[in-house]
Order: C-alpha cells, then structure tokens, then sequence
C-alpha cells in the first residue's frame, strides 16, 4: 500500500515538471492544441448524442424482431403439428413455415447484435470523449502555470 501511495506521488510529481507547454512562448501552441481538442470533444459530444438518439430505434427493431420471431415459430409449430397427420403438400408448407421462422429468429438475432454494437459505440465514445476533457484539463493546468510565472 505504501509502495502505490509512493508510486502515484512520484507520478504526479514528475507530470508537473514533464508538462508539455512551459514558457509563455508555448502559449500560441498550447492554444491551437487547446482548439483542436475542443473542437474534437464537440465533435465526440455530438457523436455521443446522435447514437444515443439512435439507440431507440435499435431497440424497437429489436423487440419488433423478436415479436415476428416468435409469431413465425408459432406459426410452424402449428403447421409442424398439421403436417405430421397430412400428405405431402402438408409437408411443403410445414417446411416453407420452418424455414421463414428461421428466417426471422436470424434476424431477430441481428437485430439484439445492433443493439449491442449500438451500446459498444456509445460506451466507445464516452470513453474517448472522458479522455479529451482530462486532455482538456491538463492543457488548463499547463496554461495556469504559465500565467503564473
């Protein structure tokens, strides 16, 4: 436990001398950095929001699969249960029902697998829109200690 406390206080002590951006001559590309990650991190919140925005309408599509999925399954059964006592034709239909039911419990399935992809993406760009704004506050910290000198 010491040796994390001792680790992480050398850490921060060496990010504070291994800034990036030091002198007041720094400032024109602390700023242009500044800009671009501001910009990316408008870009990512924008992102963010439109698949978030999506993320209903996956999900719909999803329940909606699933809902024909299972009515098409019942549908076979039924057609299953009639074509065991029927003749041939019977049969076919029964085998036409199977395969339109498998049809859709593959697409009921695509559909849960957008739905997660959909999650991944927004979990992806959170993930990267968090490590801008501590970007962000590292290049405020940078900037503070240069007006400070």
């Amino acid at each position: 436990m010491c040796l994390l406390c001792l680790v992480t206080v050398v850490l921060f002590a060496n990010s504070a001398n291994a800034q990036k951006y030091k002198t007041k001559e720094d400032t024109v590309k602390l700023n242009a950095e500044y800009l671009k990650v501001s910009n990316e991190i408008a870009d990512l919140t924008a992102e963010v929001s439109v698949a978030q925005n999506n993320l209903p309408g996956y999900k719909s599509k999803a329940v909606d699969a699933k809902s024909d999925a299972l009515s098409a399954a019942n549908t076979s059964t039924n057609e299953s249960s009639m074509a065991a006592g029927g003749g041939i034709k019977d049969a076919k239909k029964a085998k036409s029902k199977a395969n339109k039911a498998y049809d859709k419990a593959k697409d009921s399935s695509s559909a849960n697998n957008n739905v997660g992809k959909q999650n991944e993406k927004i979990a992806k760009l959170k993930a990267e829109l968090n490590k801008k704004k501590e970007r962000l506050d590292e290049l405020d910290a940078m900037r503070t200690t240069i007006n400070a000198q």
